[in-house]
């Protein structure tokens, strides 16, 4: 009976816990259905993830020409460029900037003894994403074998009518068509050659800006900590201002934030090979925009909750849901182009592209600019709000 009653107590106090039921019942459904919305197409489905592409066309035959017919049917590619007018040094560059996944290159065999000489197909690739070179693979050799069984049944038909105008020429046996050579499709990896452990790089990125949120939340929970034992009032009535409270702790939580990333870079060097010293330059001004943007960011959920209690359940919640879209906890590229999209309205995928280009393109500083923006724009547009909201402790 008194093990009933425990159970019975225990019930009531989760009906009256809010942040707990939260946490019980509907962060785990979410959760659920953010993943299977990932990995399941449930947000634009109906079509799978388009890979994006471009194609160099360096035989300009009757093949070549016929393949890019092939190609653009294909309902899994998506052309940036795909009229075969690049270069190859070109489409290297859509590779490089991430403007293409995977640039196809049709090309002759130089190696082969037979005139004309078979054509090629090199995927000059991005290898960041481990699955869309296969793909493209397979679509590649499908529209090769494709395109030459059209060419060869052509050649026999046109063969055929020849024979039958001729009329006089006697039929000494079957006709014969001049088979052409199978295909080969080579994979070349663009980016990833000649680093040691690029892909560990991003991997680090996307644990460090979930723990640079979870980081600053909690000590933007100091504040609540501070407000509850009064020692937020005592702290203003000696002329501290309240501009300069949050300035100064989202000063230390910035600071904070990019010692701890730097940690984790340089512990990755240390024992995983990531080359932080070749690229410290953009490692610094991309970490310390993220670890601004973060704190203010923790400052705002703060300064938005009451009670610690609130901002452990509602943080918990929130870093997540933004770590899930934005790539932290799942790489972007399994996603489909919406969700993509949706995840641009977390700064998570901002910073990870920004660590992008600095450790996995080898893209210059100035090519940040877009990735600073808009996580400066996040940090200020989230201290002028965290400002806003904290009038009402000084109101009290």
């Amino acid at each position: 009976m008194m093990i009933f009653t425990v159970m019975m107590v225990s019930l009531r106090r989760l009906m009256h816990n809010r942040i707990e039921m939260m946490l019980t019942f509907v962060v785990p459904v979410a959760f659920f259905s953010i993943f299977a919305i990932i990995f399941g197409g449930g947000i634009g489905a109906g079509s799978t993830p388009q890979i994006k592409v471009c194609l160099v066309d360096e035989v300009n035959s009757d093949l070549s020409r016929a393949v890019m017919m092939t190609l653009h049917e294909t309902a899994g590619l998506k052309f940036v460029s795909g009229n075969g007018e690049l270069t190859k040094d070109e489409a290297k560059q859509y590779v490089r900037r991430g403007t293409a996944s995977i640039a196809i290159l049709l090309r002759r065999d130089q190696a082969s003894k037979a005139e004309p000489k078979a054509m090629v197909a090199d995927l000059l690739s991005d290898t960041s994403d481990q699955i869309a070179p296969q793909v493209v693979s397979a679509l590649v050799m499908k529209a090769i074998m494709a395109s030459m069984a059209s060419i060869q049944a052509m050649s026999k038909t046109n063969q055929g009518d020849v024979t039958q105008a001729s009329g006089t020429l006697p039929m000494v046996g079957p006709i014969s068509v001049t088979p052409m050579t199978p295909p080969s499709v080579t994979i070349v990896d663009v980016l990833g050659a000649n680093k040691t452990n690029g892909v560990i790089s991003m991997y680090a990125a996307g644990i460090a800006v979930m723990f640079l949120l979870f980081g600053a939340t909690g000590g933007g929970g100091v504040l609540l900590d501070e407000r509850e034992n009064q020692t937020l009032d005592r702290l203003l009535t000696t002329g501290l201002s309240m501009d300069e409270l949050l300035l100064g702790k989202w000063a230390y939580l910035t600071a904070l934030g990019v010692v701890q990333t730097t940690v984790m870079f340089a512990w990755g060097q240390a024992i995983f090979g990531i080359d932080l010293i070749g690229h410290f330059d953009g490692f610094l001004i991309m970490t310390i925009v993220t670890a601004g943007a973060a704190a203010a960011f923790g400052l705002l959920l703060a300064t938005i909750c009451r009670t610690r209690g609130q901002l452990n359940g509602l943080s918990v919640v929130v870093v997540l849901t933004m770590s899930a879209l934005g790539g932290s906890m799942v790489p972007r590229y399994v996603m489909s182009d919406r969700m993509r999209e949706v995840g641009l309205w977390t700064f998570n995928a901002w910073a990870l592209d920004g660590y992008d280009k600095v450790f996995w393109r080898d893209m210059p500083v100035g090519d940040l600019w877009p990735q600073m923006s808009v996580l400066m724009l996040c940090g200020a547009v989230f201290l002028v709000t965290s400002r806003l909201l904290a009038i009402r402790w000084e109101a009290d």
